[in-house]
């Protein structure tokens, strides 16, 4: 069933995503892991093939010269195990790890460590048949899988039959003339060669498979309007409460601006849509602090209270502004204001004789 036929019609939001990665579901396809896997081993195999030949060879010798004991001896049999099939399975395993990884790694972007999709589910353990059908059988994305895994077994098999039937009556000829290791060596070279060819044939589809997998991962992360809203509200809040808030904070900023105006020393606006007051006291600091600021009907209400109190308005546009834009109640003015405020400091003191500068 469709996203859209769900309700589901707004994209993942990056919220839900980064949630589904740590959880470790991130769109990928298993046939770039596979090829990768295939192809690396396969070639490590060939690198190290005359070395695990000998090493076969030398297990064989030293099991059949333990043949002539009447007792078996199990110590010298995982000695044997130890000293000559592992070093033969070590490299091709880390070679196949790290390509799995790598396989993996070239999707997410990165490391993904999650044990979510190893947590016991009941629910994976006894399935819903019928809705397994349905979405394995008798669905846009179970059919493409279906048709994904017929056409690789079809592809597989031409494959194989290209190099097989090239090589036949070599072959024939070969153990025709009792060349037994000359057998072995042109079918290792053809299984080699059929390897690699369906190593890169998975790694060529998983391409345009990745993209496809993408598409359907995103669609079945889509989300109702519902649950925008309601990631909304636990990121941002609940925009009631928080317009409540709001209402509260400017309840407490208008009780708290009245006493800041009239004891400042200047009141600095725009002079219609910002307004800032400044008090400069030695023992406090060595600059003026910003004590009160406000923008529209606070500005105008800052500056009725400037008038009430006697307090000096002067209006400096890019001083009101850059101080509202920049400083928090309560923040001492930067040396980076200090000349422009200088100069409406010494101003005042013409005017109320300050011997504060």
């Amino acid at each position: 069933m469709a996203a859209e036929d769900e309700g589901r019609t707004e994209e993942a939001s990056e919220s839900k995503l980064e949630k589904a990665r740590k959880e470790g579901r991130v769109a990928k396809t298993a046939e770039l892991s596979g090829g990768l896997i295939l192809l690396f081993t396969v070639l490590t195999i060939i690198v190290f093939s005359k070395f695990i030949l000998n090493q076969i060879i030398s297990a064989f010798r030293f099991y059949f010269s333990l043949c002539n004991g009447k007792e078996i001896n199990y110590a010298a049999l995982f000695e044997g195990f130890l000293n000559y099939y592992l070093k033969c399975i070590i490299p091709v395993a880390i070679v196949g790890a790290i390509s799995a990884i790598l396989g993996n790694v070239l999707q997410t972007k990165g490391f993904i460590f999650s044990l979510k999709p190893i947590q016991p589910d009941f629910k994976r353990i006894v399935p819903n048949i019928g809705q397994y059908l349905k979405k394995t059988l008798f669905s846009l994305k179970g059919l493409f899988n279906v048709v994904k895994s017929i056409g690789k077994v079809a592809v597989i098999c031409v494959i194989a039959y290209i190099f097989i039937r090239k090589d036949i009556f070599v072959l024939i000829d070969i153990i025709d003339n009792g060349d037994i290791s000359g057998a072995v060596a042109k079918v290792a070279k053809m299984c080699a060669q059929i390897l690699i060819t369906v190593s890169v044939f998975f790694v060529a589809i998983s391409i345009p498979d990745f993209f496809v997998q993408k598409k359907d991962f995103l669609d079945e992360m889509k989300m109702t309007v519902q649950e925008v809203k309601e990631e909304y509200k636990e990121m941002e809040g609940d925009p009631q409460v928080k317009s409540r808030l709001e209402k509260m904070q400017r309840e407490l900023l208008s009780r708290n601006i009245p006493k800041a105006v009239s004891e400042a020393d200047v009141v600095i606006t725009n002079p219609t849509h910002y307004a800032v007051s400044l008090k400069w006291d030695n023992n406090v600091s060595n600059a003026p602090l910003l004590t009160a600021k406000g923008v529209d009907q606070t500005a105008m209400y800052i500056k009725q209270l400037a008038r009430d109190n006697d307090v000096p308005i002067v209006e400096n546009r890019i001083v009101a502004r850059a101080l509202y834009t920049n400083l928090e109640i309560g923040d001492i003015i930067p040396e980076d204001y200090m000349r422009a405020i200088a100069v409406i400091y010494s101003n005042l003191e013409k005017f109320k004789n300050y011997s504060k500068l």
